[in-house]
C-alpha cells in the first residue's frame, strides 16, 4: 500500500463511526474510528528503525500524543529481511512427512506422491532428504545426502506408498525430527514438511500436544510446515503447526497444487536468511495490556511474546498492536512500548537482538490527540479489525451459524468500505465471501468458504506465511 494510497483512506475513514452494522456502541478510546465530518490530520509519522544483521525492524504508534487516563492505541511494527544476496540457493536438510490414511485413497495421494517425485528431483547431492509417510503405522526413508543412486532408491519408495490406516500424525513427526537432529548443525535449514488432509486419531491426539512437538522442534533447530490437503482437515492444527514451528501452512483444497506448493516450500527454505523469529513486546508502567491482533502470544510478566516465521531474502511480517492504556500527563515523551526482536542470523550463524523503544507525550487534551493522529497507522488499524470479523465470520460459517456470519461479514465490510482506495482489495474479498458464501449449496461448499476467509483473514492481519493456491 503507497502513502499516497493511505492519505486518501483518512478521507474515507471520517465517514466510519462506532455504529458499524451489529456491533455494540462502545466509546472508542483509540481514536481510530474519525468522527463525522472530521478533517484529515495529514500527519505520516517517521518510523522508528532498528537494525543488526540481515533483518530490520521498523514501528510506529498511532499518533505523537496520547490520552490521560484509560486508552487505547496502536502500534504498528514490521519486521523485514534484507534481498537475499546469494545467487545460488544454500544447501537444506528436509523431512517430508506424508500422510498415507485411509481418507488420502485416490487423488489426494496419488497427487502427494507425484508432488513428493517432484521435490526428490529437484535436491542434489549437496541436500538431505527423509522421506516418512505414515497411517497407523509410520516408515521411513532414513536421512540421506540425494546422490543420483540414492534418487533412484527414494523415488522406490515413494512409488511403494499405498492408502491405509488412521492418521497417527504425531509419529510422523517423531520419525521426521529424529532423522533432521543429527545433522542439524550442519545445515542452516532443517525443515519438516507435514502433509495431511484430516484429524489425528492416533498417537498424540489432542491439539496441545501437538503444538508443544512443534515448539520443541523449532527450539531443537527444526522448522515445522503444515499442509492440509482438501476440506476435511484442521485448519486450526495446521496453521498452530507453522506457528509454534516457525513455518509455512497452505490450506490446499486441489490436491494437484501440491508439487507447486512444495516449489515453492523449498524455495522459501533455502532462501532463509532469519530463523527463530521471536518478537517481544515489554510493556512499561502505564501500559496494561498488549494485543498482537491476529497471531498468538505467550505472556512472560509484563511481556509478550510473538513468534514469527523464518523470513526468506525480501519477505516481511507485519504485527499491528492494540495497547491498554493507564497513563499520566506528560509534556515530554515517555515510553509507550519496547519491541526487543530476537532471531538467529543464518548466514553468519550467530543470534541477533535488537531493540526498538517507542514514545508519545500524554496530554488531557483530545483535540490535539487527534489532530497528531498518523493516518498510516490508523489504517492499519482498521484493516486489523475487519480481519478480525472476517475471522470470526469464518468461525461462524463452519458451525453453521448463517446469520451471525452475515452479520460480521457485513461489519467487515462497513470496516473496509470507509475506504475504497486503500481498502479496495480487502473490501472485495469480502464481497466475493458473502457472494459465494449466499449461493453455497452445500456443507462442503460452506467448509471451501470458511477456510478460504479464515486465510485472507490472516493475511489481512500482516503475516504472509501462508500460500496462495487460488
Amino acid at each position: 500500500m503507497n502513502r499516497t494510497a493511505l492519505l486518501l483512506a483518512t478521507t474515507g475513514l471520517l465517514a466510519l463511526t462506532a455504529a458499524v452494522v451489529g456491533m455494540p456502541r462502545q466509546k472508542d478510546t483509540s481514536h481510530t474510528l474519525a468522527h463525522p465530518g472530521e478533517a484529515p490530520t495529514g500527519v505520516v509519522l517517521p518510523p522508528a528503525t532498528a537494525k543488526d544483521g540481515p533483518v530490520t525492524l521498523q514501528g510506529k504508534l498511532s499518533g505523537a500524543y496520547l490520552m490521560t487516563g484509560p486508552s487505547e492505541a496502536y502500534a504498528v511494527l514490521t519486521v523485514r529481511a534484507d534481498k537475499s544476496r546469494e545467487k545460488k540457493r544454500v544447501p537444506v536438510s528436509l523431512a517430508l512427512v506424508i500422510d498415507r490414511s485411509g481418507s488420502m485413497r485416490g487423488q489426494k495421494l496419488e497427487d502427494a506422491k507425484r508432488a513428493a517425485r517432484l521435490l526428490v528431483q529437484r535436491l542434489d547431492a549437496e541436500d538431505r532428504l527423509a522421506l516418512v509417510h505414515y497411517g497407523s503405522d509410520v516408515r521411513v526413508f532414513p536421512s540421506q545426502q540425494v546422490t543420483d543412486e540414492v534418487r533412484q532408491q527414494m523415488l522406490a519408495f515413494v512409488d511403494t506408498i499405498a492408502d491405509e490406516g488412521a492418521t497417527n500424525i504425531s509419529g510422523g513427526l517423531q520419525a521426521a525430527a529424529q532423522q533432521l537432529l543429527p545433522h542439524v548443525e550442519s545445515f542452516r535449514v532443517s525443515r519438516i514438511l507435514l502433509l495431511s488432509d484430516g484429524h489425528p486419531t492416533e498417537g498424540l491426539i489432542e491439539d496441545s500436544e501437538l503444538l508443544k512437538l512443534a515448539d520443541t522442534y523449532q527450539r531443537q533447530g527444526l522448522t515445522v510446515s503444515g499442509l492440509g490437503v482438501g476440506d476435511e482437515f484442521n485448519e486450526h492444527l495446521m496453521r498452530g503447526m507453522a506457528e509454534q514451528g516457525g513455518g509455512f501452512y497452505g490450506y490446499i483444497q486441489d490436491s494437484e497444487k501440491l508439487a507447486e506448493i512444495l516449489r515453492r516450500e523449498l524455495e522459501q527454505a533455502a532462501g532463509t536468511l532469519a530463523r527463530g523469529v521471536e518478537l517481544r513486546l515489554e510493556l512499561p508502567e502505564g501500559v496494561m495490556d498488549a494485543e498482537a491482533m491476529g497471531v498468538p502470544t505467550r505472556r512472560e510478566g509484563h511481556t509478550r511474546v510473538v513468534r514469527l516465521y523464518d523470513l526468506a531474502g525480501g519477505q516481511e511480517a507485519q504485527v499491528v498492536v492494540k495497547l491498554t492504556l493507564s497513563l499520566e500527563s506528560s509534556k515530554a515523551d515517555r515510553g509507550v512500548l519496547g519491541a526487543r526482536l530476537r532471531y538467529q542470523d543464518v548466514e553468519a550463524a550467530r543470534p541477533v537482538e535488537t531493540y526498538l523503544p517507542l514514545s508519545a507525550k500524554v496530554t488531557d487534551d483530545e483535540a490535539l490527540v487527534r489532530a497528531n493522529l498518523d493516518q498510516e497507522v490508523r489504517v492499519h488499524a482498521v484493516k486489523a479489525l475487519g480481519a478480525r470479523e472476517m475471522q470470526a465470520a469464518a468461525e461462524e460459517m463452519k458451525r453453521g451459524n448463517r446469520q451471525k456470519a452475515l452479520g460480521m461479514l457485513d461489519n467487515a465490510r462497513s470496516l473496509f468500505g470507509s475506504s475504497a482506495d486503500a481498502l479496495a482489495g480487502e473490501l472485495a474479498d469480502v464481497d466475493r465471501t458473502k457472494a459465494a458464501y449466499l449461493n453455497a449449496q452445500d456443507e462442503t461448499s460452506v467448509k471451501r468458504e470458511a477456510l478460504q476467509l479464515h486465510r485472507k483473514s490472516l493475511r489481512t492481519f500482516g503475516q504472509n506465511n501462508s500460500y496462495d493456491t487460488d
